[in-house]
C-alpha cells in the first residue's frame, strides 16, 4: 500500500531492558521536585501523576531498569506484580516484596531466561480503561491511594517478557472486496474522557430525555454495535477522539481505538481542535506516535515541512494479486482555535503548505496511475479534515440528505482548500466538529466562460458531508432539542464506479438518510 511514510520511532534508551525494581513516591506541595526526586541514575520516573493533579500532594510511579545485555546472575528482576491485601504469597511463597499503595513485586534472581520478566509498565487511569496494546495487562484492582471519589483510579499496566517487533510501517494494504466494494466508517467527536464522564443530553429511542450518565461506557457501546452491523473494511476517526482539558491522553485514547484492534479493523485518524488542548493533554505528535505504534494503525505523521501532523493519504487496491490503485483518501490536520478579532470562536484554516502538498501528491499519483493505465480507468478520491471549510457554511448550498442543525463552525478565512480539491477531481469531502449536522451538499457550479465564448458548466463536486457527533461525552443537542449519536457510512463500488453514503443512528434499525453520491463515475446532480 502506497502512503505518505513516517519510520516508527524507537525507544532506543529502554530497547533490551528489564525493570529490576519499582515504588512510588509522594511529594508533598512543600517539597521543591529535586528535593522528591529519585535518583535518576537508578530510577526512570512515569510522568503521569497518581492523584492525576487533583490533590496538594502528587504521586509518581518510579521503576528500575537494567540491560539485558548486562544481567548477572546475581541480579534480581521483577517476576510479577500484585496490587492489594493481604500478602499475595502469606502461604506459600514468602519472596513478595512490599512497596508503597498495596503494590506487592515478587523478585527472582536471572536464569538467562527474561521472557516471564517484567519488562515495561505503565499507569492508565479509570475503573473502564483498556489497554489494546499486544501482550499488556491491565491489573484490575487500582492503586491504593486514598484519592478523591471522583478522581479515576489508577492502575498498572504490565507487559510481561519481550514484545514482538513493531508493525513494519509496510502494512497489509487495503484492498477493495471481491464484489468491486469498500466500506468505510467514519466515527467523528467520541469526546473520550479520563474516567467514564458525563453526559448530559442522551435520549431514548422515542426521543425522550435520559438523565445524566456515565458518557464513554455509552459511547464504547455505540461504537461496538455500529462495528458488528456495519462491518466496514476501514475506519476513520475523524477528530475531536478526546475531550478538552482531560489529565490522561493516554487512556482515552485506548478506549477509542479498542473496539477497532478487538475486531482486526484497519484504521486511520486525523486530529481535532479538542484533542490536544488542556494543560496535561499531549501533544499531537506524542498521540501520534501511541496511534501508529497501535495494531491495524494506518496514521502516518506525514511530511515535517507540512504544517500540523497527520497529513498522509491511504490508497485502495484492487483484489490481489493486483497492485493497481482504485481509490485514494486524503487526511489532513484542520488544527484548532485562535484568537480572532474578526470571529469568536475562530480556527486556523487549511494552510498553503498543505494544500500544496496535497495538490502534489494528487498530481503524482494521478500521473503514476496514468503511466500504467493510459488514464483509462476511473479513479475515486475523497478527503477528510475535522473542522469544515468555510464552504460548508454556505448559505447556496444544496443539502441533498440530513439536516443543518446549528450554524457551521470553522475558519472566518478562507484558504480556498476547496478549490483545490475540485480541481483535483476529489468527489466527497468528509468533517466532524459540528455534532448535530448530519447533511451532506453540492456548492452550486457557475458556468465559465470558454476560449470559444461559450459558456462551460465545470464537473460538480465535491460534495460536502458531515459525519455528525458519535460521543456521549460531546453535546448532541441544539438549543432545547436533543438529538440521538451516529456516525456516517461510505461505500465504493468499484464495478459500478459509485459512491453511496449513509448514517447509522442509535436505535435506528435501518440504513438513515441513504444517498448515491456518485454513479457511474460522476458526481450526481441535485434534483
Amino acid at each position: 500500500m502506497a502512503t505518505s511514510s513516517d519510520p516508527s520511532t524507537i525507544d532506543l534508551e529502554n530497547a533490551g531492558t528489564v525493570i529490576t525494581d519499582l515504588t512510588v513516591c509522594f511529594c508533598s506541595p512543600t517539597e521543591t521536585p529535586s528535593s522528591c526526586a529519585l535518583d535518576s541514575r537508578i530510577w526512570h520516573r512515569i510522568e503521569k501523576d497518581l492523584y492525576l493533579y487533583t490533590a496538594r500532594q502528587s504521586a509518581w510511579l518510579h521503576i528500575a531498569r537494567a540491560k539485558e545485555t548486562e544481567l548477572t546472575a546475581n541480579d534480581l528482576l521483577v517476576m510479577d506484580i500484585r496490587v492489594g491485601q493481604p500478602h499475595p504469597g502469606a502461604d506459600s511463597d514468602n519472596s513478595w516484596e512490599s512497596r508503597p499503595s498495596g503494590i506487592w513485586v515478587l523478585r527472582r534472581s536471572y536464569s538467562g531466561d527474561i521472557r516471564q520478566a517484567v519488562t515495561e509498565l505503565d499507569v492508565l487511569f479509570g475503573i473502564d480503561a483498556v489497554d489494546p496494546r499486544p501482550q499488556w495487562a491491565l491489573m484490575q484492582r487500582p492503586l491504593q491511594l486514598k484519592a478523591q471519589l471522583e478522581v479515576p483510579v489508577a492502575r498498572l499496566s504490565v507487559l510481561y517478557g519481550r514484545a514482538k517487533p513493531k508493525q513494519s510501517r509496510l502494512r497489509t494494504a487495503l484492498r477493495v472486496r471481491e464484489d468491486g466494494k469498500f466500506k468505510v466508517l467514519q466515527i467523528s467527536d467520541t469526546h473520550m474522557v479520563t474516567g467514564i464522564g458525563v453526559c448530559k443530553d442522551a435520549i431514548d429511542s422515542r426521543g425522550r430525555a435520559l438523565p445524566e450518565s456515565a458518557a464513554d461506557p455509552l459511547t464504547v457501546d455505540f461504537l461496538k454495535k455500529t462495528l458488528d452491523i456495519e462491518k466496514p473494511d476501514l475506519v476513520i476517526l475523524a477528530g475531536d477522539q478526546l475531550h478538552h482539558d482531560i489529565p490522561d491522553s493516554q487512556s482515552a485514547l485506548f478506549k477509542v481505538v479498542a473496539p477497532l484492534i478487538n475486531r482486526s479493523i484497519p484504521w486511520a485518524a486525523v486530529f481535532g481542535n479538542h484533542d490536544s488542548e488542556g494543560t496535561y493533554a499531549l501533544s499531537r505528535t506524542a498521540q501520534m506516535s501511541i496511534l501508529q505504534d497501535l495494531p491495524f494503525s494506518l496514521c502516518q505523521s506525514g511530511p515535517e515541512q507540512v504544517d500540523g501532523v497527520g497529513n498522509y493519504y491511504l490508497e485502495i487496491l484492487a483484489p490481489a494479486p493486483s497492485q493497481r490503485p482504485l481509490s485514494t483518501l486524503y487526511f489532513l490536520d484542520s488544527h484548532g482555535q485562535i484568537p480572532s478579532k474578526v470571529h469568536n470562536p475562530d480556527y486556523d484554516p487549511i494552510k498553503q503548505s498543505q494544500i500544496d502538498w496535497f495538490t502534489t501528491t494528487s498530481q503524482a499519483l494521478r500521473k503514476a496511475r496514468d503511466k500504467n493505465d493510459n488514464g483509462s480507468r476511473f479513479h475515486l478520491s475523497l478527503a477528510f479534515v475535522h473542522i469544515p471549510i468555510p464552504e460548508y457554511g454556505d448559505p447556496t448550498l444544496i443539502i441533498r440528505a440530513g439536516y443543518r442543525r446549528e450554524p457551521t463552525e470553522g475558519p472566518s478565512f478562507n484558504s480556498h482548500f476547496y478549490n483545490a480539491l475540485a480541481k483535483e477531481g476529489i468527489l466527497a469531502l468528509g468533517c466532524g466538529h459540528d455534532h448535530v449536522n448530519d447533511f451532506c451538499a453540492l456548492l452550486p457550479q457557475k458556468q465559465k466562460e470558454s476560449q470559444q465564448n461559450s459558456y462551460e458548466t465545470p464537473q460538480l463536486g465535491p460534495w460536502l458531508c458531515y459525519g455528525g457527533g458519535s460521543g456521549f461525552g460531546g453535546y448532541c443537542s441544539y438549543g432545547r432539542k436533543r438529538y440521538h449519536r451516529r456516525t456516517r457510512v461510505w461505500e465504493v463500488d468499484t464495478s459500478t464506479r459509485s459512491l453511496k453514503t449513509w448514517k447509522h443512528v442509535e436505535y435506528a434499525g435501518e440504513r438513515v438518510d441513504e444517498l448515491v453520491l456518485v454513479e457511474g463515475g460522476a458526481v450526481v446532480p441535485p434534483l
